[in-house]
């Protein structure tokens, strides 16, 4: 059952709806996983995108911030959630897919501005969200899944556009990356973007600080889709919408794709 999956960022599915719903007509993806919503489930703008023949949905909300939803054409199992460092947050939701395909979203918390947990709660909350994440692989490894989301660190020196002027800028420190590593490792989970585009500058978010972002173009891959062994060979046709950052009102995350052959 071939299917393409698309992750997005949407910062607020209420005041942006117009948006996701003109993704949905122009792109088709088979299933959108969204994250920070902001907004609890019964508030959610859902009628627009079943009349797109989203039909089923699998989410978990918030009021105000936070939030995750998977929104799909394919008949979708709620597979539960996890609230990592405890912190009370809606940040994951996970759903089974009739082909056994289990989709993970994550919003990883973005983690304040000083990377210094010891003067920043944020940033320790950050730290010990990615522990949880890693420590729950380890002790369920995943088979046969995909994992989706805005995790909020660009890895590679070439997810930023200045390595050096970032490293110690909150998403791309040395100990956020040594984190995130530690989460894919425990689950053995693939990079797919970057199996498909291995060299290269990418970018998926930029700040709304930048008065023209396009030409300025300081972005950052935060917005990830990974994949188990077990099925990292049928990912395919990763790609970055960033023409969408460009949209009226947009969030300032663009989605990311990719397919797989299953």
């Amino acid at each position: 059952m071939p299917f393409t999956l698309a992750t997005w960022n949407i910062n607020s599915v209420r005041l942006r709806e117009a948006l996701v719903s003109r993704l949905l007509t122009e792109e088709q993806p088979d299933v959108l996983c969204l994250q920070e919503i902001k907004t609890p489930l019964e508030k959610m703008p859902l009628d627009g995108f079943r009349a797109l023949g989203y039909t089923h949905v699998v989410a978990r909300g918030q009021k105000g911030y936070n939030g995750v939803a998977i929104l799909s054409k394919l008949p979708l199992l709620d597979a539960g959630d996890q609230d990592f460092a405890t912190l009370g947050h809606a940040r994951h939701v996970a759903a089974r897919l009739e082909n056994g395909v289990t989709v993970h979203n994550f919003y990883v918390p973005a983690g304040g501005d000083v990377p210094d947990r010891a003067v920043n709660e944020k940033f320790g909350q950050k730290l010990d969200y990615l522990t949880g994440m890693r420590d729950w692989f380890h002790g369920a490894p995943p088979e046969k899944s995909i994992l989706v989301g805005d995790l909020n660190i660009a890895p590679r020196e070439d997810d930023v556009w200045s390595h050096k002027q970032l490293l110690k800028i909150v998403s791309h420190t040395p100990v956020e990356v040594e984190h995130l590593a530690q989460v894919q490792d425990a689950g053995g989970w693939v990079d797919i973007t970057r199996q498909d585009i291995p060299e290269g500058l990418l970018y998926s978010w930029w700040s709304y600080r930048a008065k023209d972002w396009d030409a300025a173009d300081k972005g950052r891959r935060l917005d990830h889709i990974w994949a188990t062994p077990d099925i990292a060979s049928a990912g395919h046709g990763s790609r970055i919408l960033r023409a969408v950052r460009g949209w009226d009102q947009p969030s300032d995350h663009a989605p990311v794709f990719a397919s797989f052959d299953l």
